[in-house]
């Protein structure tokens, strides 16, 4: 009993050494438990909010206003896939496998991102989403390019090039709208009205309110908490609605001497609501989630065979 307690305590020491080094840890290395279930438990939440945020943008394929702008949706929304899968690779090299990810998302024992409860609208909300959410989504993702888990680290690193031109579509769809009609304009200003205070959400519940950010600063699986990537999307972004003529939909935000900008509080009683499954479209999203994976069953089970044909 004490060489096993010795023993794990020279391990623990070598692992947060490396940490501490900035070295990487992969998924032969040694690590502690409370690492591992932070990584599976983040690495799979950010996996299915990639496959559930290609949902309400789905519902614009068909409604495009233009060839282009379908063609760079259908693209946007690929990716999103793409991402999707990176990350459920990485988080099985964890040892739980795709299967029980899935399950217990469906079984409501796993979150996704609460942005993804919330309605499309019309068309300004794809150029919300693309600028606002994918905004907030890189300012996130940037630093976890750096966190400690490799296979997590080397997935961000391809993701985040392909956000960057998720939130450039998304920026150019509400600035040509700004520079539209009357109408378009107010499409545009409402989709903003809507948007705005949820993408913030994004970041996740106060740091204060966060019980598992200890871990996640401990073990440098994030390098920035929440509150920090939260303040660098709002510094960032209110000059951009600002060049192209949007109102922030927050009468508490002032221009300071510093060049930074004083603003709001979340509404952190939506916050949580959207979080513990009561949001627009909560059960919306996981039902069609859930019917689409029992209908495509076949197709797994015919890859299944043919896999299993050829390794006999």
């Amino acid at each position: 009993m004490e060489l096993t307690q010795v023993t794990e305590e020279t391990l623990l020491k070598e692992f947060q050494a490396k940490i501490d080094a900035d070295a990487k840890i992969e998924p032969n290395d040694w690590m502690p438990e409370d690492y591992r279930t932070h990584l599976i438990r983040q690495i799979s939440q950010h996996a299915h909010s990639e496959v559930i945020g290609m949902q309400p943008e789905g519902n614009w394929i068909t409604r495009a206003p233009s060839l282009r702008s379908k063609k760079i949706l259908l693209a946007k929304i690929q990716d999103e896939g793409g991402h999707g899968l990176y990350l459920y690779s990485a988080a099985e090299t964890l040892g739980v496998s795709r299967d029980q990810f899935i399950q217990w998302l469906h079984e409501g024992k796993a979150k996704y991102s609460s942005i993804f409860n919330y309605p499309t609208l019309n068309w300004a909300d794809i150029g919300a989403i693309g600028w606002l959410v994918d905004g907030a989504a890189i300012t996130n993702q940037v630093s976890l390019q750096r966190t400690s888990y490799g296979p997590y680290s080397r997935a961000m690193v391809r993701i985040c090039k392909e956000e960057s031109f998720h939130q450039r579509q998304g920026y150019e769809i509400m600035w040509k709208m700004m520079e539209g009609t009357k109408e378009q304009r107010a499409m545009a200003q409402d989709a903003m009205n809507r948007w705005w205070w949820p993408a913030l959400m994004m970041f996740g519940p106060k740091d204060g309110d966060s019980p598992r950010s200890g871990t996640a600063m401990k073990y440098k699986i994030k390098r920035e908490t929440n509150d920090q990537l939260r303040e660098k999307f709002i510094q960032k972004t209110i000059p951009q609605a600002h060049l192209i003529g949007l109102t922030v939909p927050d009468s508490e935000i002032k221009l300071l001497e510093d060049g930074t900008y004083s603003h709001g509080e979340i509404d952190w009683n939506e916050f949580w609501t959207v979080v513990n499954g009561d949001g627009p479209c909560n059960k919306q999203r996981l039902a069609h989630h859930v019917k689409y994976h029992e209908e495509g069953a076949w197709v797994r089970e015919c890859a299944q065979a043919f896999e299993d044909y050829l390794t006999k």
